[in-house]
């Protein structure tokens, strides 16, 4: 499942990896880029959150690994919240600061702060349920806040079809096609939250619902 779950992260990280790049190496300033080179250090918290909680991130469902280090797994977490919340907050500084690219409409700025805001509260409500000892919703709202985090590498696959047959999408289709992405991983989550059967964890004398099947 990390696997997955990381080949999934891999085309915005790569993207990231590109613009820090970009950044640091004195290229070009343009249209698309322009706003970057201006306030850079939003763009570049936001990449090295989202790439450290994506694919740090994903070991966190491996099942085996949480039974056999649950130390591993709670440090983990710990580095993982901040990351997720600074990843969450600069996309809301970015989205509210950062001059809108053309492609872009006022829908799919609602969209961001939505789903920016969701993934904060997520974070924030898992963060909550663990100090409470409360692992099933912790585990159901961490699934939750990384299934929006992950929504980029999603997205990838929901744009792909339009740009191969139409181009570039723009508007309401780029709106929409952001979206699907979003809702796509909620989706599979929800799904997989619900999904019996339910397996006792010895460690804990719980029952561990099997998320994570957002790479599906």
């Amino acid at each position: 499942m990390p696997v997955g779950l990381i080949v999934l992260s891999a085309a915005p990280v790569i993207a990231g990896a590109a613009r820090v790049a970009e950044l640091t190496s004195g290229a070009t300033v343009t249209q698309d880029n322009a706003r970057f080179f201006a306030s850079p250090v939003p763009v570049l918290v936001h990449i090295f959150s989202v790439t450290l909680y994506c694919l740090l991130g994903a070991f966190q469902f491996a099942r085996g690994l949480r039974r056999r280090r649950p130390a591993w797994h709670r440090t983990t977490g710990r580095l993982l919240v901040p990351c997720g919340l600074a990843a969450a907050l600069s996309g809301l500084w970015m989205t509210l600061f950062y001059p809108r690219p053309p492609s872009d409409g006022e829908l799919l700025t609602g969209f961001r702060l939505v789903f920016g805001s969701a993934m904060v509260g997520c974070i924030v409500l898992g963060f909550a349920a663990i100090r409470r000892r409360d692992i099933a919703r912790h585990r159901a709202w961490m699934a939750r806040g990384y299934a929006i985090g992950l929504g980029a590498g999603t997205q990838v696959l929901t744009h792909l079809p339009w740009i191969l047959l139409a181009g570039q999408p723009r508007g309401l289709g780029r709106a929409l096609l952001m979206l699907a992405g979003w809702l796509i991983n909620l989706a599979v989550t929800e799904w997989a939250l619900r999904k019996g059967p339910t397996k006792p964890t010895p460690s804990l004398g719980l029952t561990e619902p099997r998320v994570g099947a957002l790479a599906s």
